[in-house]
């Protein structure tokens, strides 16, 4: 049966109902619609409605839904290599870790593949351990790196509530978020390097004396698209090697081009090489996939120190073969150069929409990544979660799929992450729909026409 066709009369009511008598909730209200069918850069609910896919599902689906090569490599592999005892190895892993550890600068040397971004931080984390002898993990106040553990231990956006004390040795830096810190220079401008150096000092007081490692996002996605700023990451692997720790970096949603760059952290001009690096979401395209990458001097030493973190599909053939496939599309077909391209374009037709709604408070991100922060007044900057959640719901209606998360935690920040394979005339078409929800939703504030504003408009 074709795939366009696998649920297309079904019963959505009657789904919603066993939903509502079988299903566990997880933290989060489950979307209102019922997922039929993914396809390219449109998913479509059961009664036909397409919307354009602005968060590539749980920011994972880089080169789209239903990718032909993709699914004929996940075809293949299901027939005639899918699984296998974990200490075996297979050609698509090992061809993986080959093309990766390739793209990747000296220092990132060897890899190994598990499945989710959270087990992904798991390993790093236990390997930074392992190396340093040390224990203490310090994370970004608005972090985001997984549910399980350690790594859960080491974010503090939310997950840290409601089921006892977490693992030791988990320490604080204050988020960088030029939008909203505190630490400004005497002409207003973000001033990060004081900001950086007093977390630090705070970290010094805190710690125990073991400290082990830092993990950081580039862009820290659920904490509201936060982008760190040039030379953040240079500064803060300084403050690292000062105190003995490692750098490890979690590109779940930044890497293999999402942000305009092939990995994020080498955006900048001082661009360092972390010590670890993670990535998941955007390498199996949707598929549960992530990746550990390290240098050779960790990868020998923590090897003599007898590291372990076997899993049951740790370098399974199937999910590395469709790993190995996304890269070569990627690399084939340019997208780290689109994504850069049609990310300029992204960015600033949302600077545009934000000098026409005083609602935008902010607008963030790089590439084909970006956050807007809804506001119910842009000179104090107040939230105004209830005015995001309206648009994001005409949005829907209309035919554009920009994910606000039913997670108070949020704030009203929408997180947009459309695919790298989007169009131009797909990426005007999600601009216009967002404009048309914006003009036609209450409480958005409107500048047209207005001399004076927040934004700068006229």
């Amino acid at each position: 049966m074709a795939a366009k066709e696998l649920y297309a009369n079904v019963d959505a009511e009657a789904l919603k109902a066993d939903a509502a008598d079988c299903m566990l909730h997880f933290g989060t209200e489950f979307e209102k619609d019922i997922i039929t069918r993914a396809k390219g850069t449109s998913i479509y609910t059961a009664d036909g409605h397409a919307m354009l896919d602005w968060t590539s599902g749980q920011m994972s689906c880089l080169i789209g839904h239903g990718h032909p090569e993709i699914v004929e490599t996940i075809s293949a592999h299901a027939a005639s290599l899918d699984h296998l005892f974990s200490g075996m190895l297979s050609p698509p892993a090992i061809a993986l870790g080959k093309k990766l550890t390739g793209l990747l600068p000296d220092g990132l040397d060897k890899a190994f593949f598990l499945s989710t971004g959270g087990e992904s931080n798991e390993a790093a984390i236990k390997l930074a351990k392992s190396y340093t002898g040390k224990f203490e993990i310090v994370g970004l106040s608005a972090s985001w790196h997984g549910v399980t553990g350690v790594a859960a231990g080491a974010q503090y956006h939310a997950g840290r509530t409601g089921h006892g004390p977490m693992m030791p040795g988990n320490l604080i830096l204050p988020a960088p978020n030029a939008y909203r810190s505190i630490f400004r220079h005497a002409d207003g401008t973000y001033d990060w390097q004081t900001e950086l150096s007093y977390g630090f000092s705070l970290v010094n007081r805190a710690s125990c004396g073991s400290l082990a490692a830092l993990i950081v996002e580039p862009i820290l996605s659920s904490g509201g698209m936060l982008v760190l700023p040039d030379g953040w990451l240079a500064a803060a692997k300084q403050h690292c090697a000062a105190r003995g720790m490692l750098l490890i970096v979690d590109e779940a949603q930044t890497g293999i081009g999402r942000a305009g760059d092939w990995f994020a952290f080498g955006h900048d001009a001082d661009a360092v090489v972390p010590d670890i690096l993670t990535l998941s979401k955007t390498l199996g395209n949707g598929l549960p996939l992530s990746a550990v990458v390290t240098s050779n001097d960790i990868a020998r030493t923590t090897r003599e120190k007898g590291f372990l973190f076997y899993t049951t599909h740790v370098n399974d053939p199937l999910p590395t073969a469709v790993g190995l496939k996304v890269l070569e599309i990627v690399e084939r077909d340019n997208l780290v150069a689109h994504s850069a391209r049609l990310g300029g374009k992204f960015q600033s037709g949302l600077r545009i929409l934000q000098a026409r709604y005083g609602c935008i408070g902010d607008v963030r991100g790089r590439g084909l990544m970006a956050g807007l922060e809804i506001v119910a007044d842009c000179e104090t900057k107040t939230g105004a979660p209830e005015v995001a959640a309206a648009v994001a719901d005409k949005m829907a209606k209309k035919g554009l799929w920009a994910q606000l998360s039913t997670m108070a935690s949020f704030g009203g920040v929408f997180r947009l992450a459309p695919p790298l394979t989007t169009t131009e005339e797909e990426l005007e078409k999600g601009l216009s729909i967002m404009e048309e929800a914006l003009r036609e939703t209450p409480g958005t504030m409107p500048l047209y026409g207005k001399v004076n504003g927040c934004n700068g408009s006229h």
